[in-house]
């Protein structure tokens, strides 16, 4: 049953007010990959009543008032990504489509939407209920950070948008407490995975560099975030406070890992998976229409590539449902009248990470001095790609179903370290899993780049090629690898991307199609070494192209395109060829 979004729908439920009023900046749909749905959802689950506004107008009131006041909090995301990120490319063009709005046009979500929702609600109602941020969003910047689109250090949220409380994380547990403790009138200062403004700092905190000091020096920026991303873990993270003037912004802990139970609870909910009807009136939401009959196996990502912030909003740890969970959603799913018997996706922010985790990090937190999978697969980690092809082949055993894709990408390195179990998954995935193409992200054809965006060498690529277009031809079919890779990352030059143009053309036989401009945005390593020129592992200086122009002449020469003039201002003479050996 959708959340109520309009009065009609409250009077139906009985509802003569809410507990929680959700705003968010997409349209309104009902599904586990619709944040602030899922939020409300398990609100629900747990016997609050709550409602939703969906991308309301900013130039009156009317409509984020249409539901009243809740009783409780008000609770507002800017939506599944970033506003600015939603509104602008990576050239920093105003982008004409918005593909989690309803119909496409860009024309329904503000810029910095956290900011100019809360203010939307303090227009409509003085002294209301307390007003929560929530959302990736806000979750990325919650301390102070480098704000691309203005270059510029900015606040921590909750003091530009003037909001009580912000929730960072995927949000369930922090949510629900919040919830409990504003019904039974308990004060809501040290809920996990929440941060607010205090005058003074908690004697057990630790202090961030101050907002002040970052904005004078850049250079602290790194400082600043070597500390916040050390207590991002749920295990070992500690109360953080960083000053804004004369005022502190203080992070309580993260919420814990969920385990099994608690992430099949949460999930076990028999959605619409489809677009409010008020919403659904003005067309089809692209994006949700790729992952409409997709199921989520897992959350979390133990990569930490330098620039996702996966590590800093879902976290290090692998959180799993089990079989069962995965199974009852999808006999649900194929109840849909526009269920065609084809599962789009069963996977996760990386589809080879199901049902495995180290139990190290786990009890004792993430190791501080090394990471999961980079340079090179910790012998701690117990890779095992087992789980995935048991539910994958129990999946595709269910009656009704006709094809289970895994379209979330794998890691390759990952699949090549499973002595056990690697060589069958490639035959499994090629077999049965693949629609034509296998997305992969090497990011990268450069080692020394490679190591500058978290990501391990070449090593297993060009094996993993090799096994899965033998894979694929065993199983009789025309399969290819699609090949994942950024532009412009900092330490990234013309002729880097030239070489790697070269080297895919004489290693790999193609033209990289899917090449994307790196963005820096809130709450990633990469992002602090864009906004510093400092490699924040070794000190050193690392070379960043700043300027649009030669940003996207890194884009447009992967595919052979002619570079611009060498006596081109800012363009970099520097060789940087990559080595002809087999990596």
């Amino acid at each position: 049953m959708f959340l109520p979004a309009t009065r009609e729908e409250m009077t139906r439920r009985g509802w003569g007010e809410l507990d929680v009023i959700l705003v968010t900046g997409d349209t309104y749909i009902d599904s586990p990959y619709h944040g602030v749905a899922a939020i409300g959802q398990v609100l629900v689950k747990e016997g609050f009543r709550v409602g939703v506004v969906s991308q309301p107008r900013t130039d009156s009131v009317e409509d984020v008032s249409r539901l009243g006041e809740p009783r409780l909090f008000w609770g507002v995301s800017a939506g599944c990504v970033d506003s600015m990120v939603a509104n602008y490319t990576s050239s920093g063009k105003r982008r004409n489509q918005d593909d989690f709005t309803a119909g496409g046009v860009n024309d329904r979500r503000p810029d910095r939407a956290s900011i100019a929702y809360t203010g939307l609600i303090r227009r409509a109602f003085k002294g209301t209920a307390p007003i929560v941020l929530g959302g990736i969003e806000a979750s990325l910047r919650r301390v102070a950070h480098y704000d691309w689109w203005d270059n510029k250090i900015r606040r921590a949220l909750l003091f530009d948008a003037k909001a009580d409380l912000l929730v960072y994380g995927m949000g369930e547990l922090s949510t629900l407490e919040l919830a409990r403790r504003l019904r039974e009138g308990i004060s809501i200062d040290d809920v996990p995975g929440t941060c607010r403004i205090a005058k003074e700092k908690p004697d057990d905190a630790l202090e961030l560099v101050p907002f002040d000091e970052i904005v004078q020096d850049r250079a602290k920026y790194v400082d600043m975030f070597r500390q916040f991303y050390k207590h991002s873990d749920p295990v070992t993270g500690k109360r953080l406070a960083q000053r804004h003037g004369d005022r502190w912004l203080v992070q309580n802990p993260p919420s814990p890992n969920l385990t099994t139970e608690q992430i099949d609870r949460f999930s076990d909910i028999p959605w619409e998976l489809e677009t409010h009807p008020t919403e659904s009136v003005h067309g089809p939401v692209k994006a949700w229409e790729t992952v409409r009959f997709s199921v989520m196996t897992h959350r979390g990502c133990y990569g930490e590539c330098n620039f996702c912030a996966i590590a800093v909003h879902q976290g290090l740890a692998i959180q799993s449902r089990s079989e069962e969970s995965v199974v009852r959603e999808v006999e649900r799913m194929r109840d849909h009248p526009k269920f065609k018997g084809i599962l789009a996706d069963a996977g996760g922010p990386t589809a080879n990470m199901y049902g495995y985790e180290c139990s190290k990090k786990l009890k004792k937190g993430s190791c501080e001095h090394k990471r999961c999978v980079c340079p090179a697969t910790c012998p701690a980690m117990p890779v095992t790609h087992e789980p995935h092809i048991k539910l994958l082949r129990r999946l595709r055993a269910m009656p009704g179903i006709r094809k289970v894709f895994v379209a979330s990408g794998i890691r390759t390195d990952l699949v090549m370290d499973d002595d056990r179990f690697g060589q069958a998954y490639i035959e499994e995935i090629a077999a049965h899993h693949v629609s034509g193409q296998l997305k992969v992200a090497p990011e990268h054809f450069d080692d020394r780049i490679l190591s500058l965006m978290g990501k391990p060498g070449l090593g297993t690529i060009l094996d993993f090629k090799e096994r899965f277009e033998k894979a694929s031809a065993k199983a009789g079919k025309k399969q290819f690898l699609t090949y994942y890779v950024i532009a412009a990352h900092p330490g990234c030059s013309l002729d880097d991307m030239k070489a790697m143009g070269d080297y895919a053309r004489d290693r790999f036989g193609l033209t990289p199609e899917q090449v994307q401009i790196f963005t820096p945005t809130p709450g990633t390593w990469s992002t602090v070494m864009y906004a510093t020129g400092i490699d924040p592992f070794t000190g050193e200086k690392v070379f960043v192209e700043r300027d649009g122009g030669k940003r996207r002449a890194q884009k447009e020469v992967v595919g052979g395109h002619r570079p611009p003039p060498r006596n081109t201002p800012g363009f970099s003479t520097a060789s940087t060829r990559m080595q002809s050996r087999r990596y």
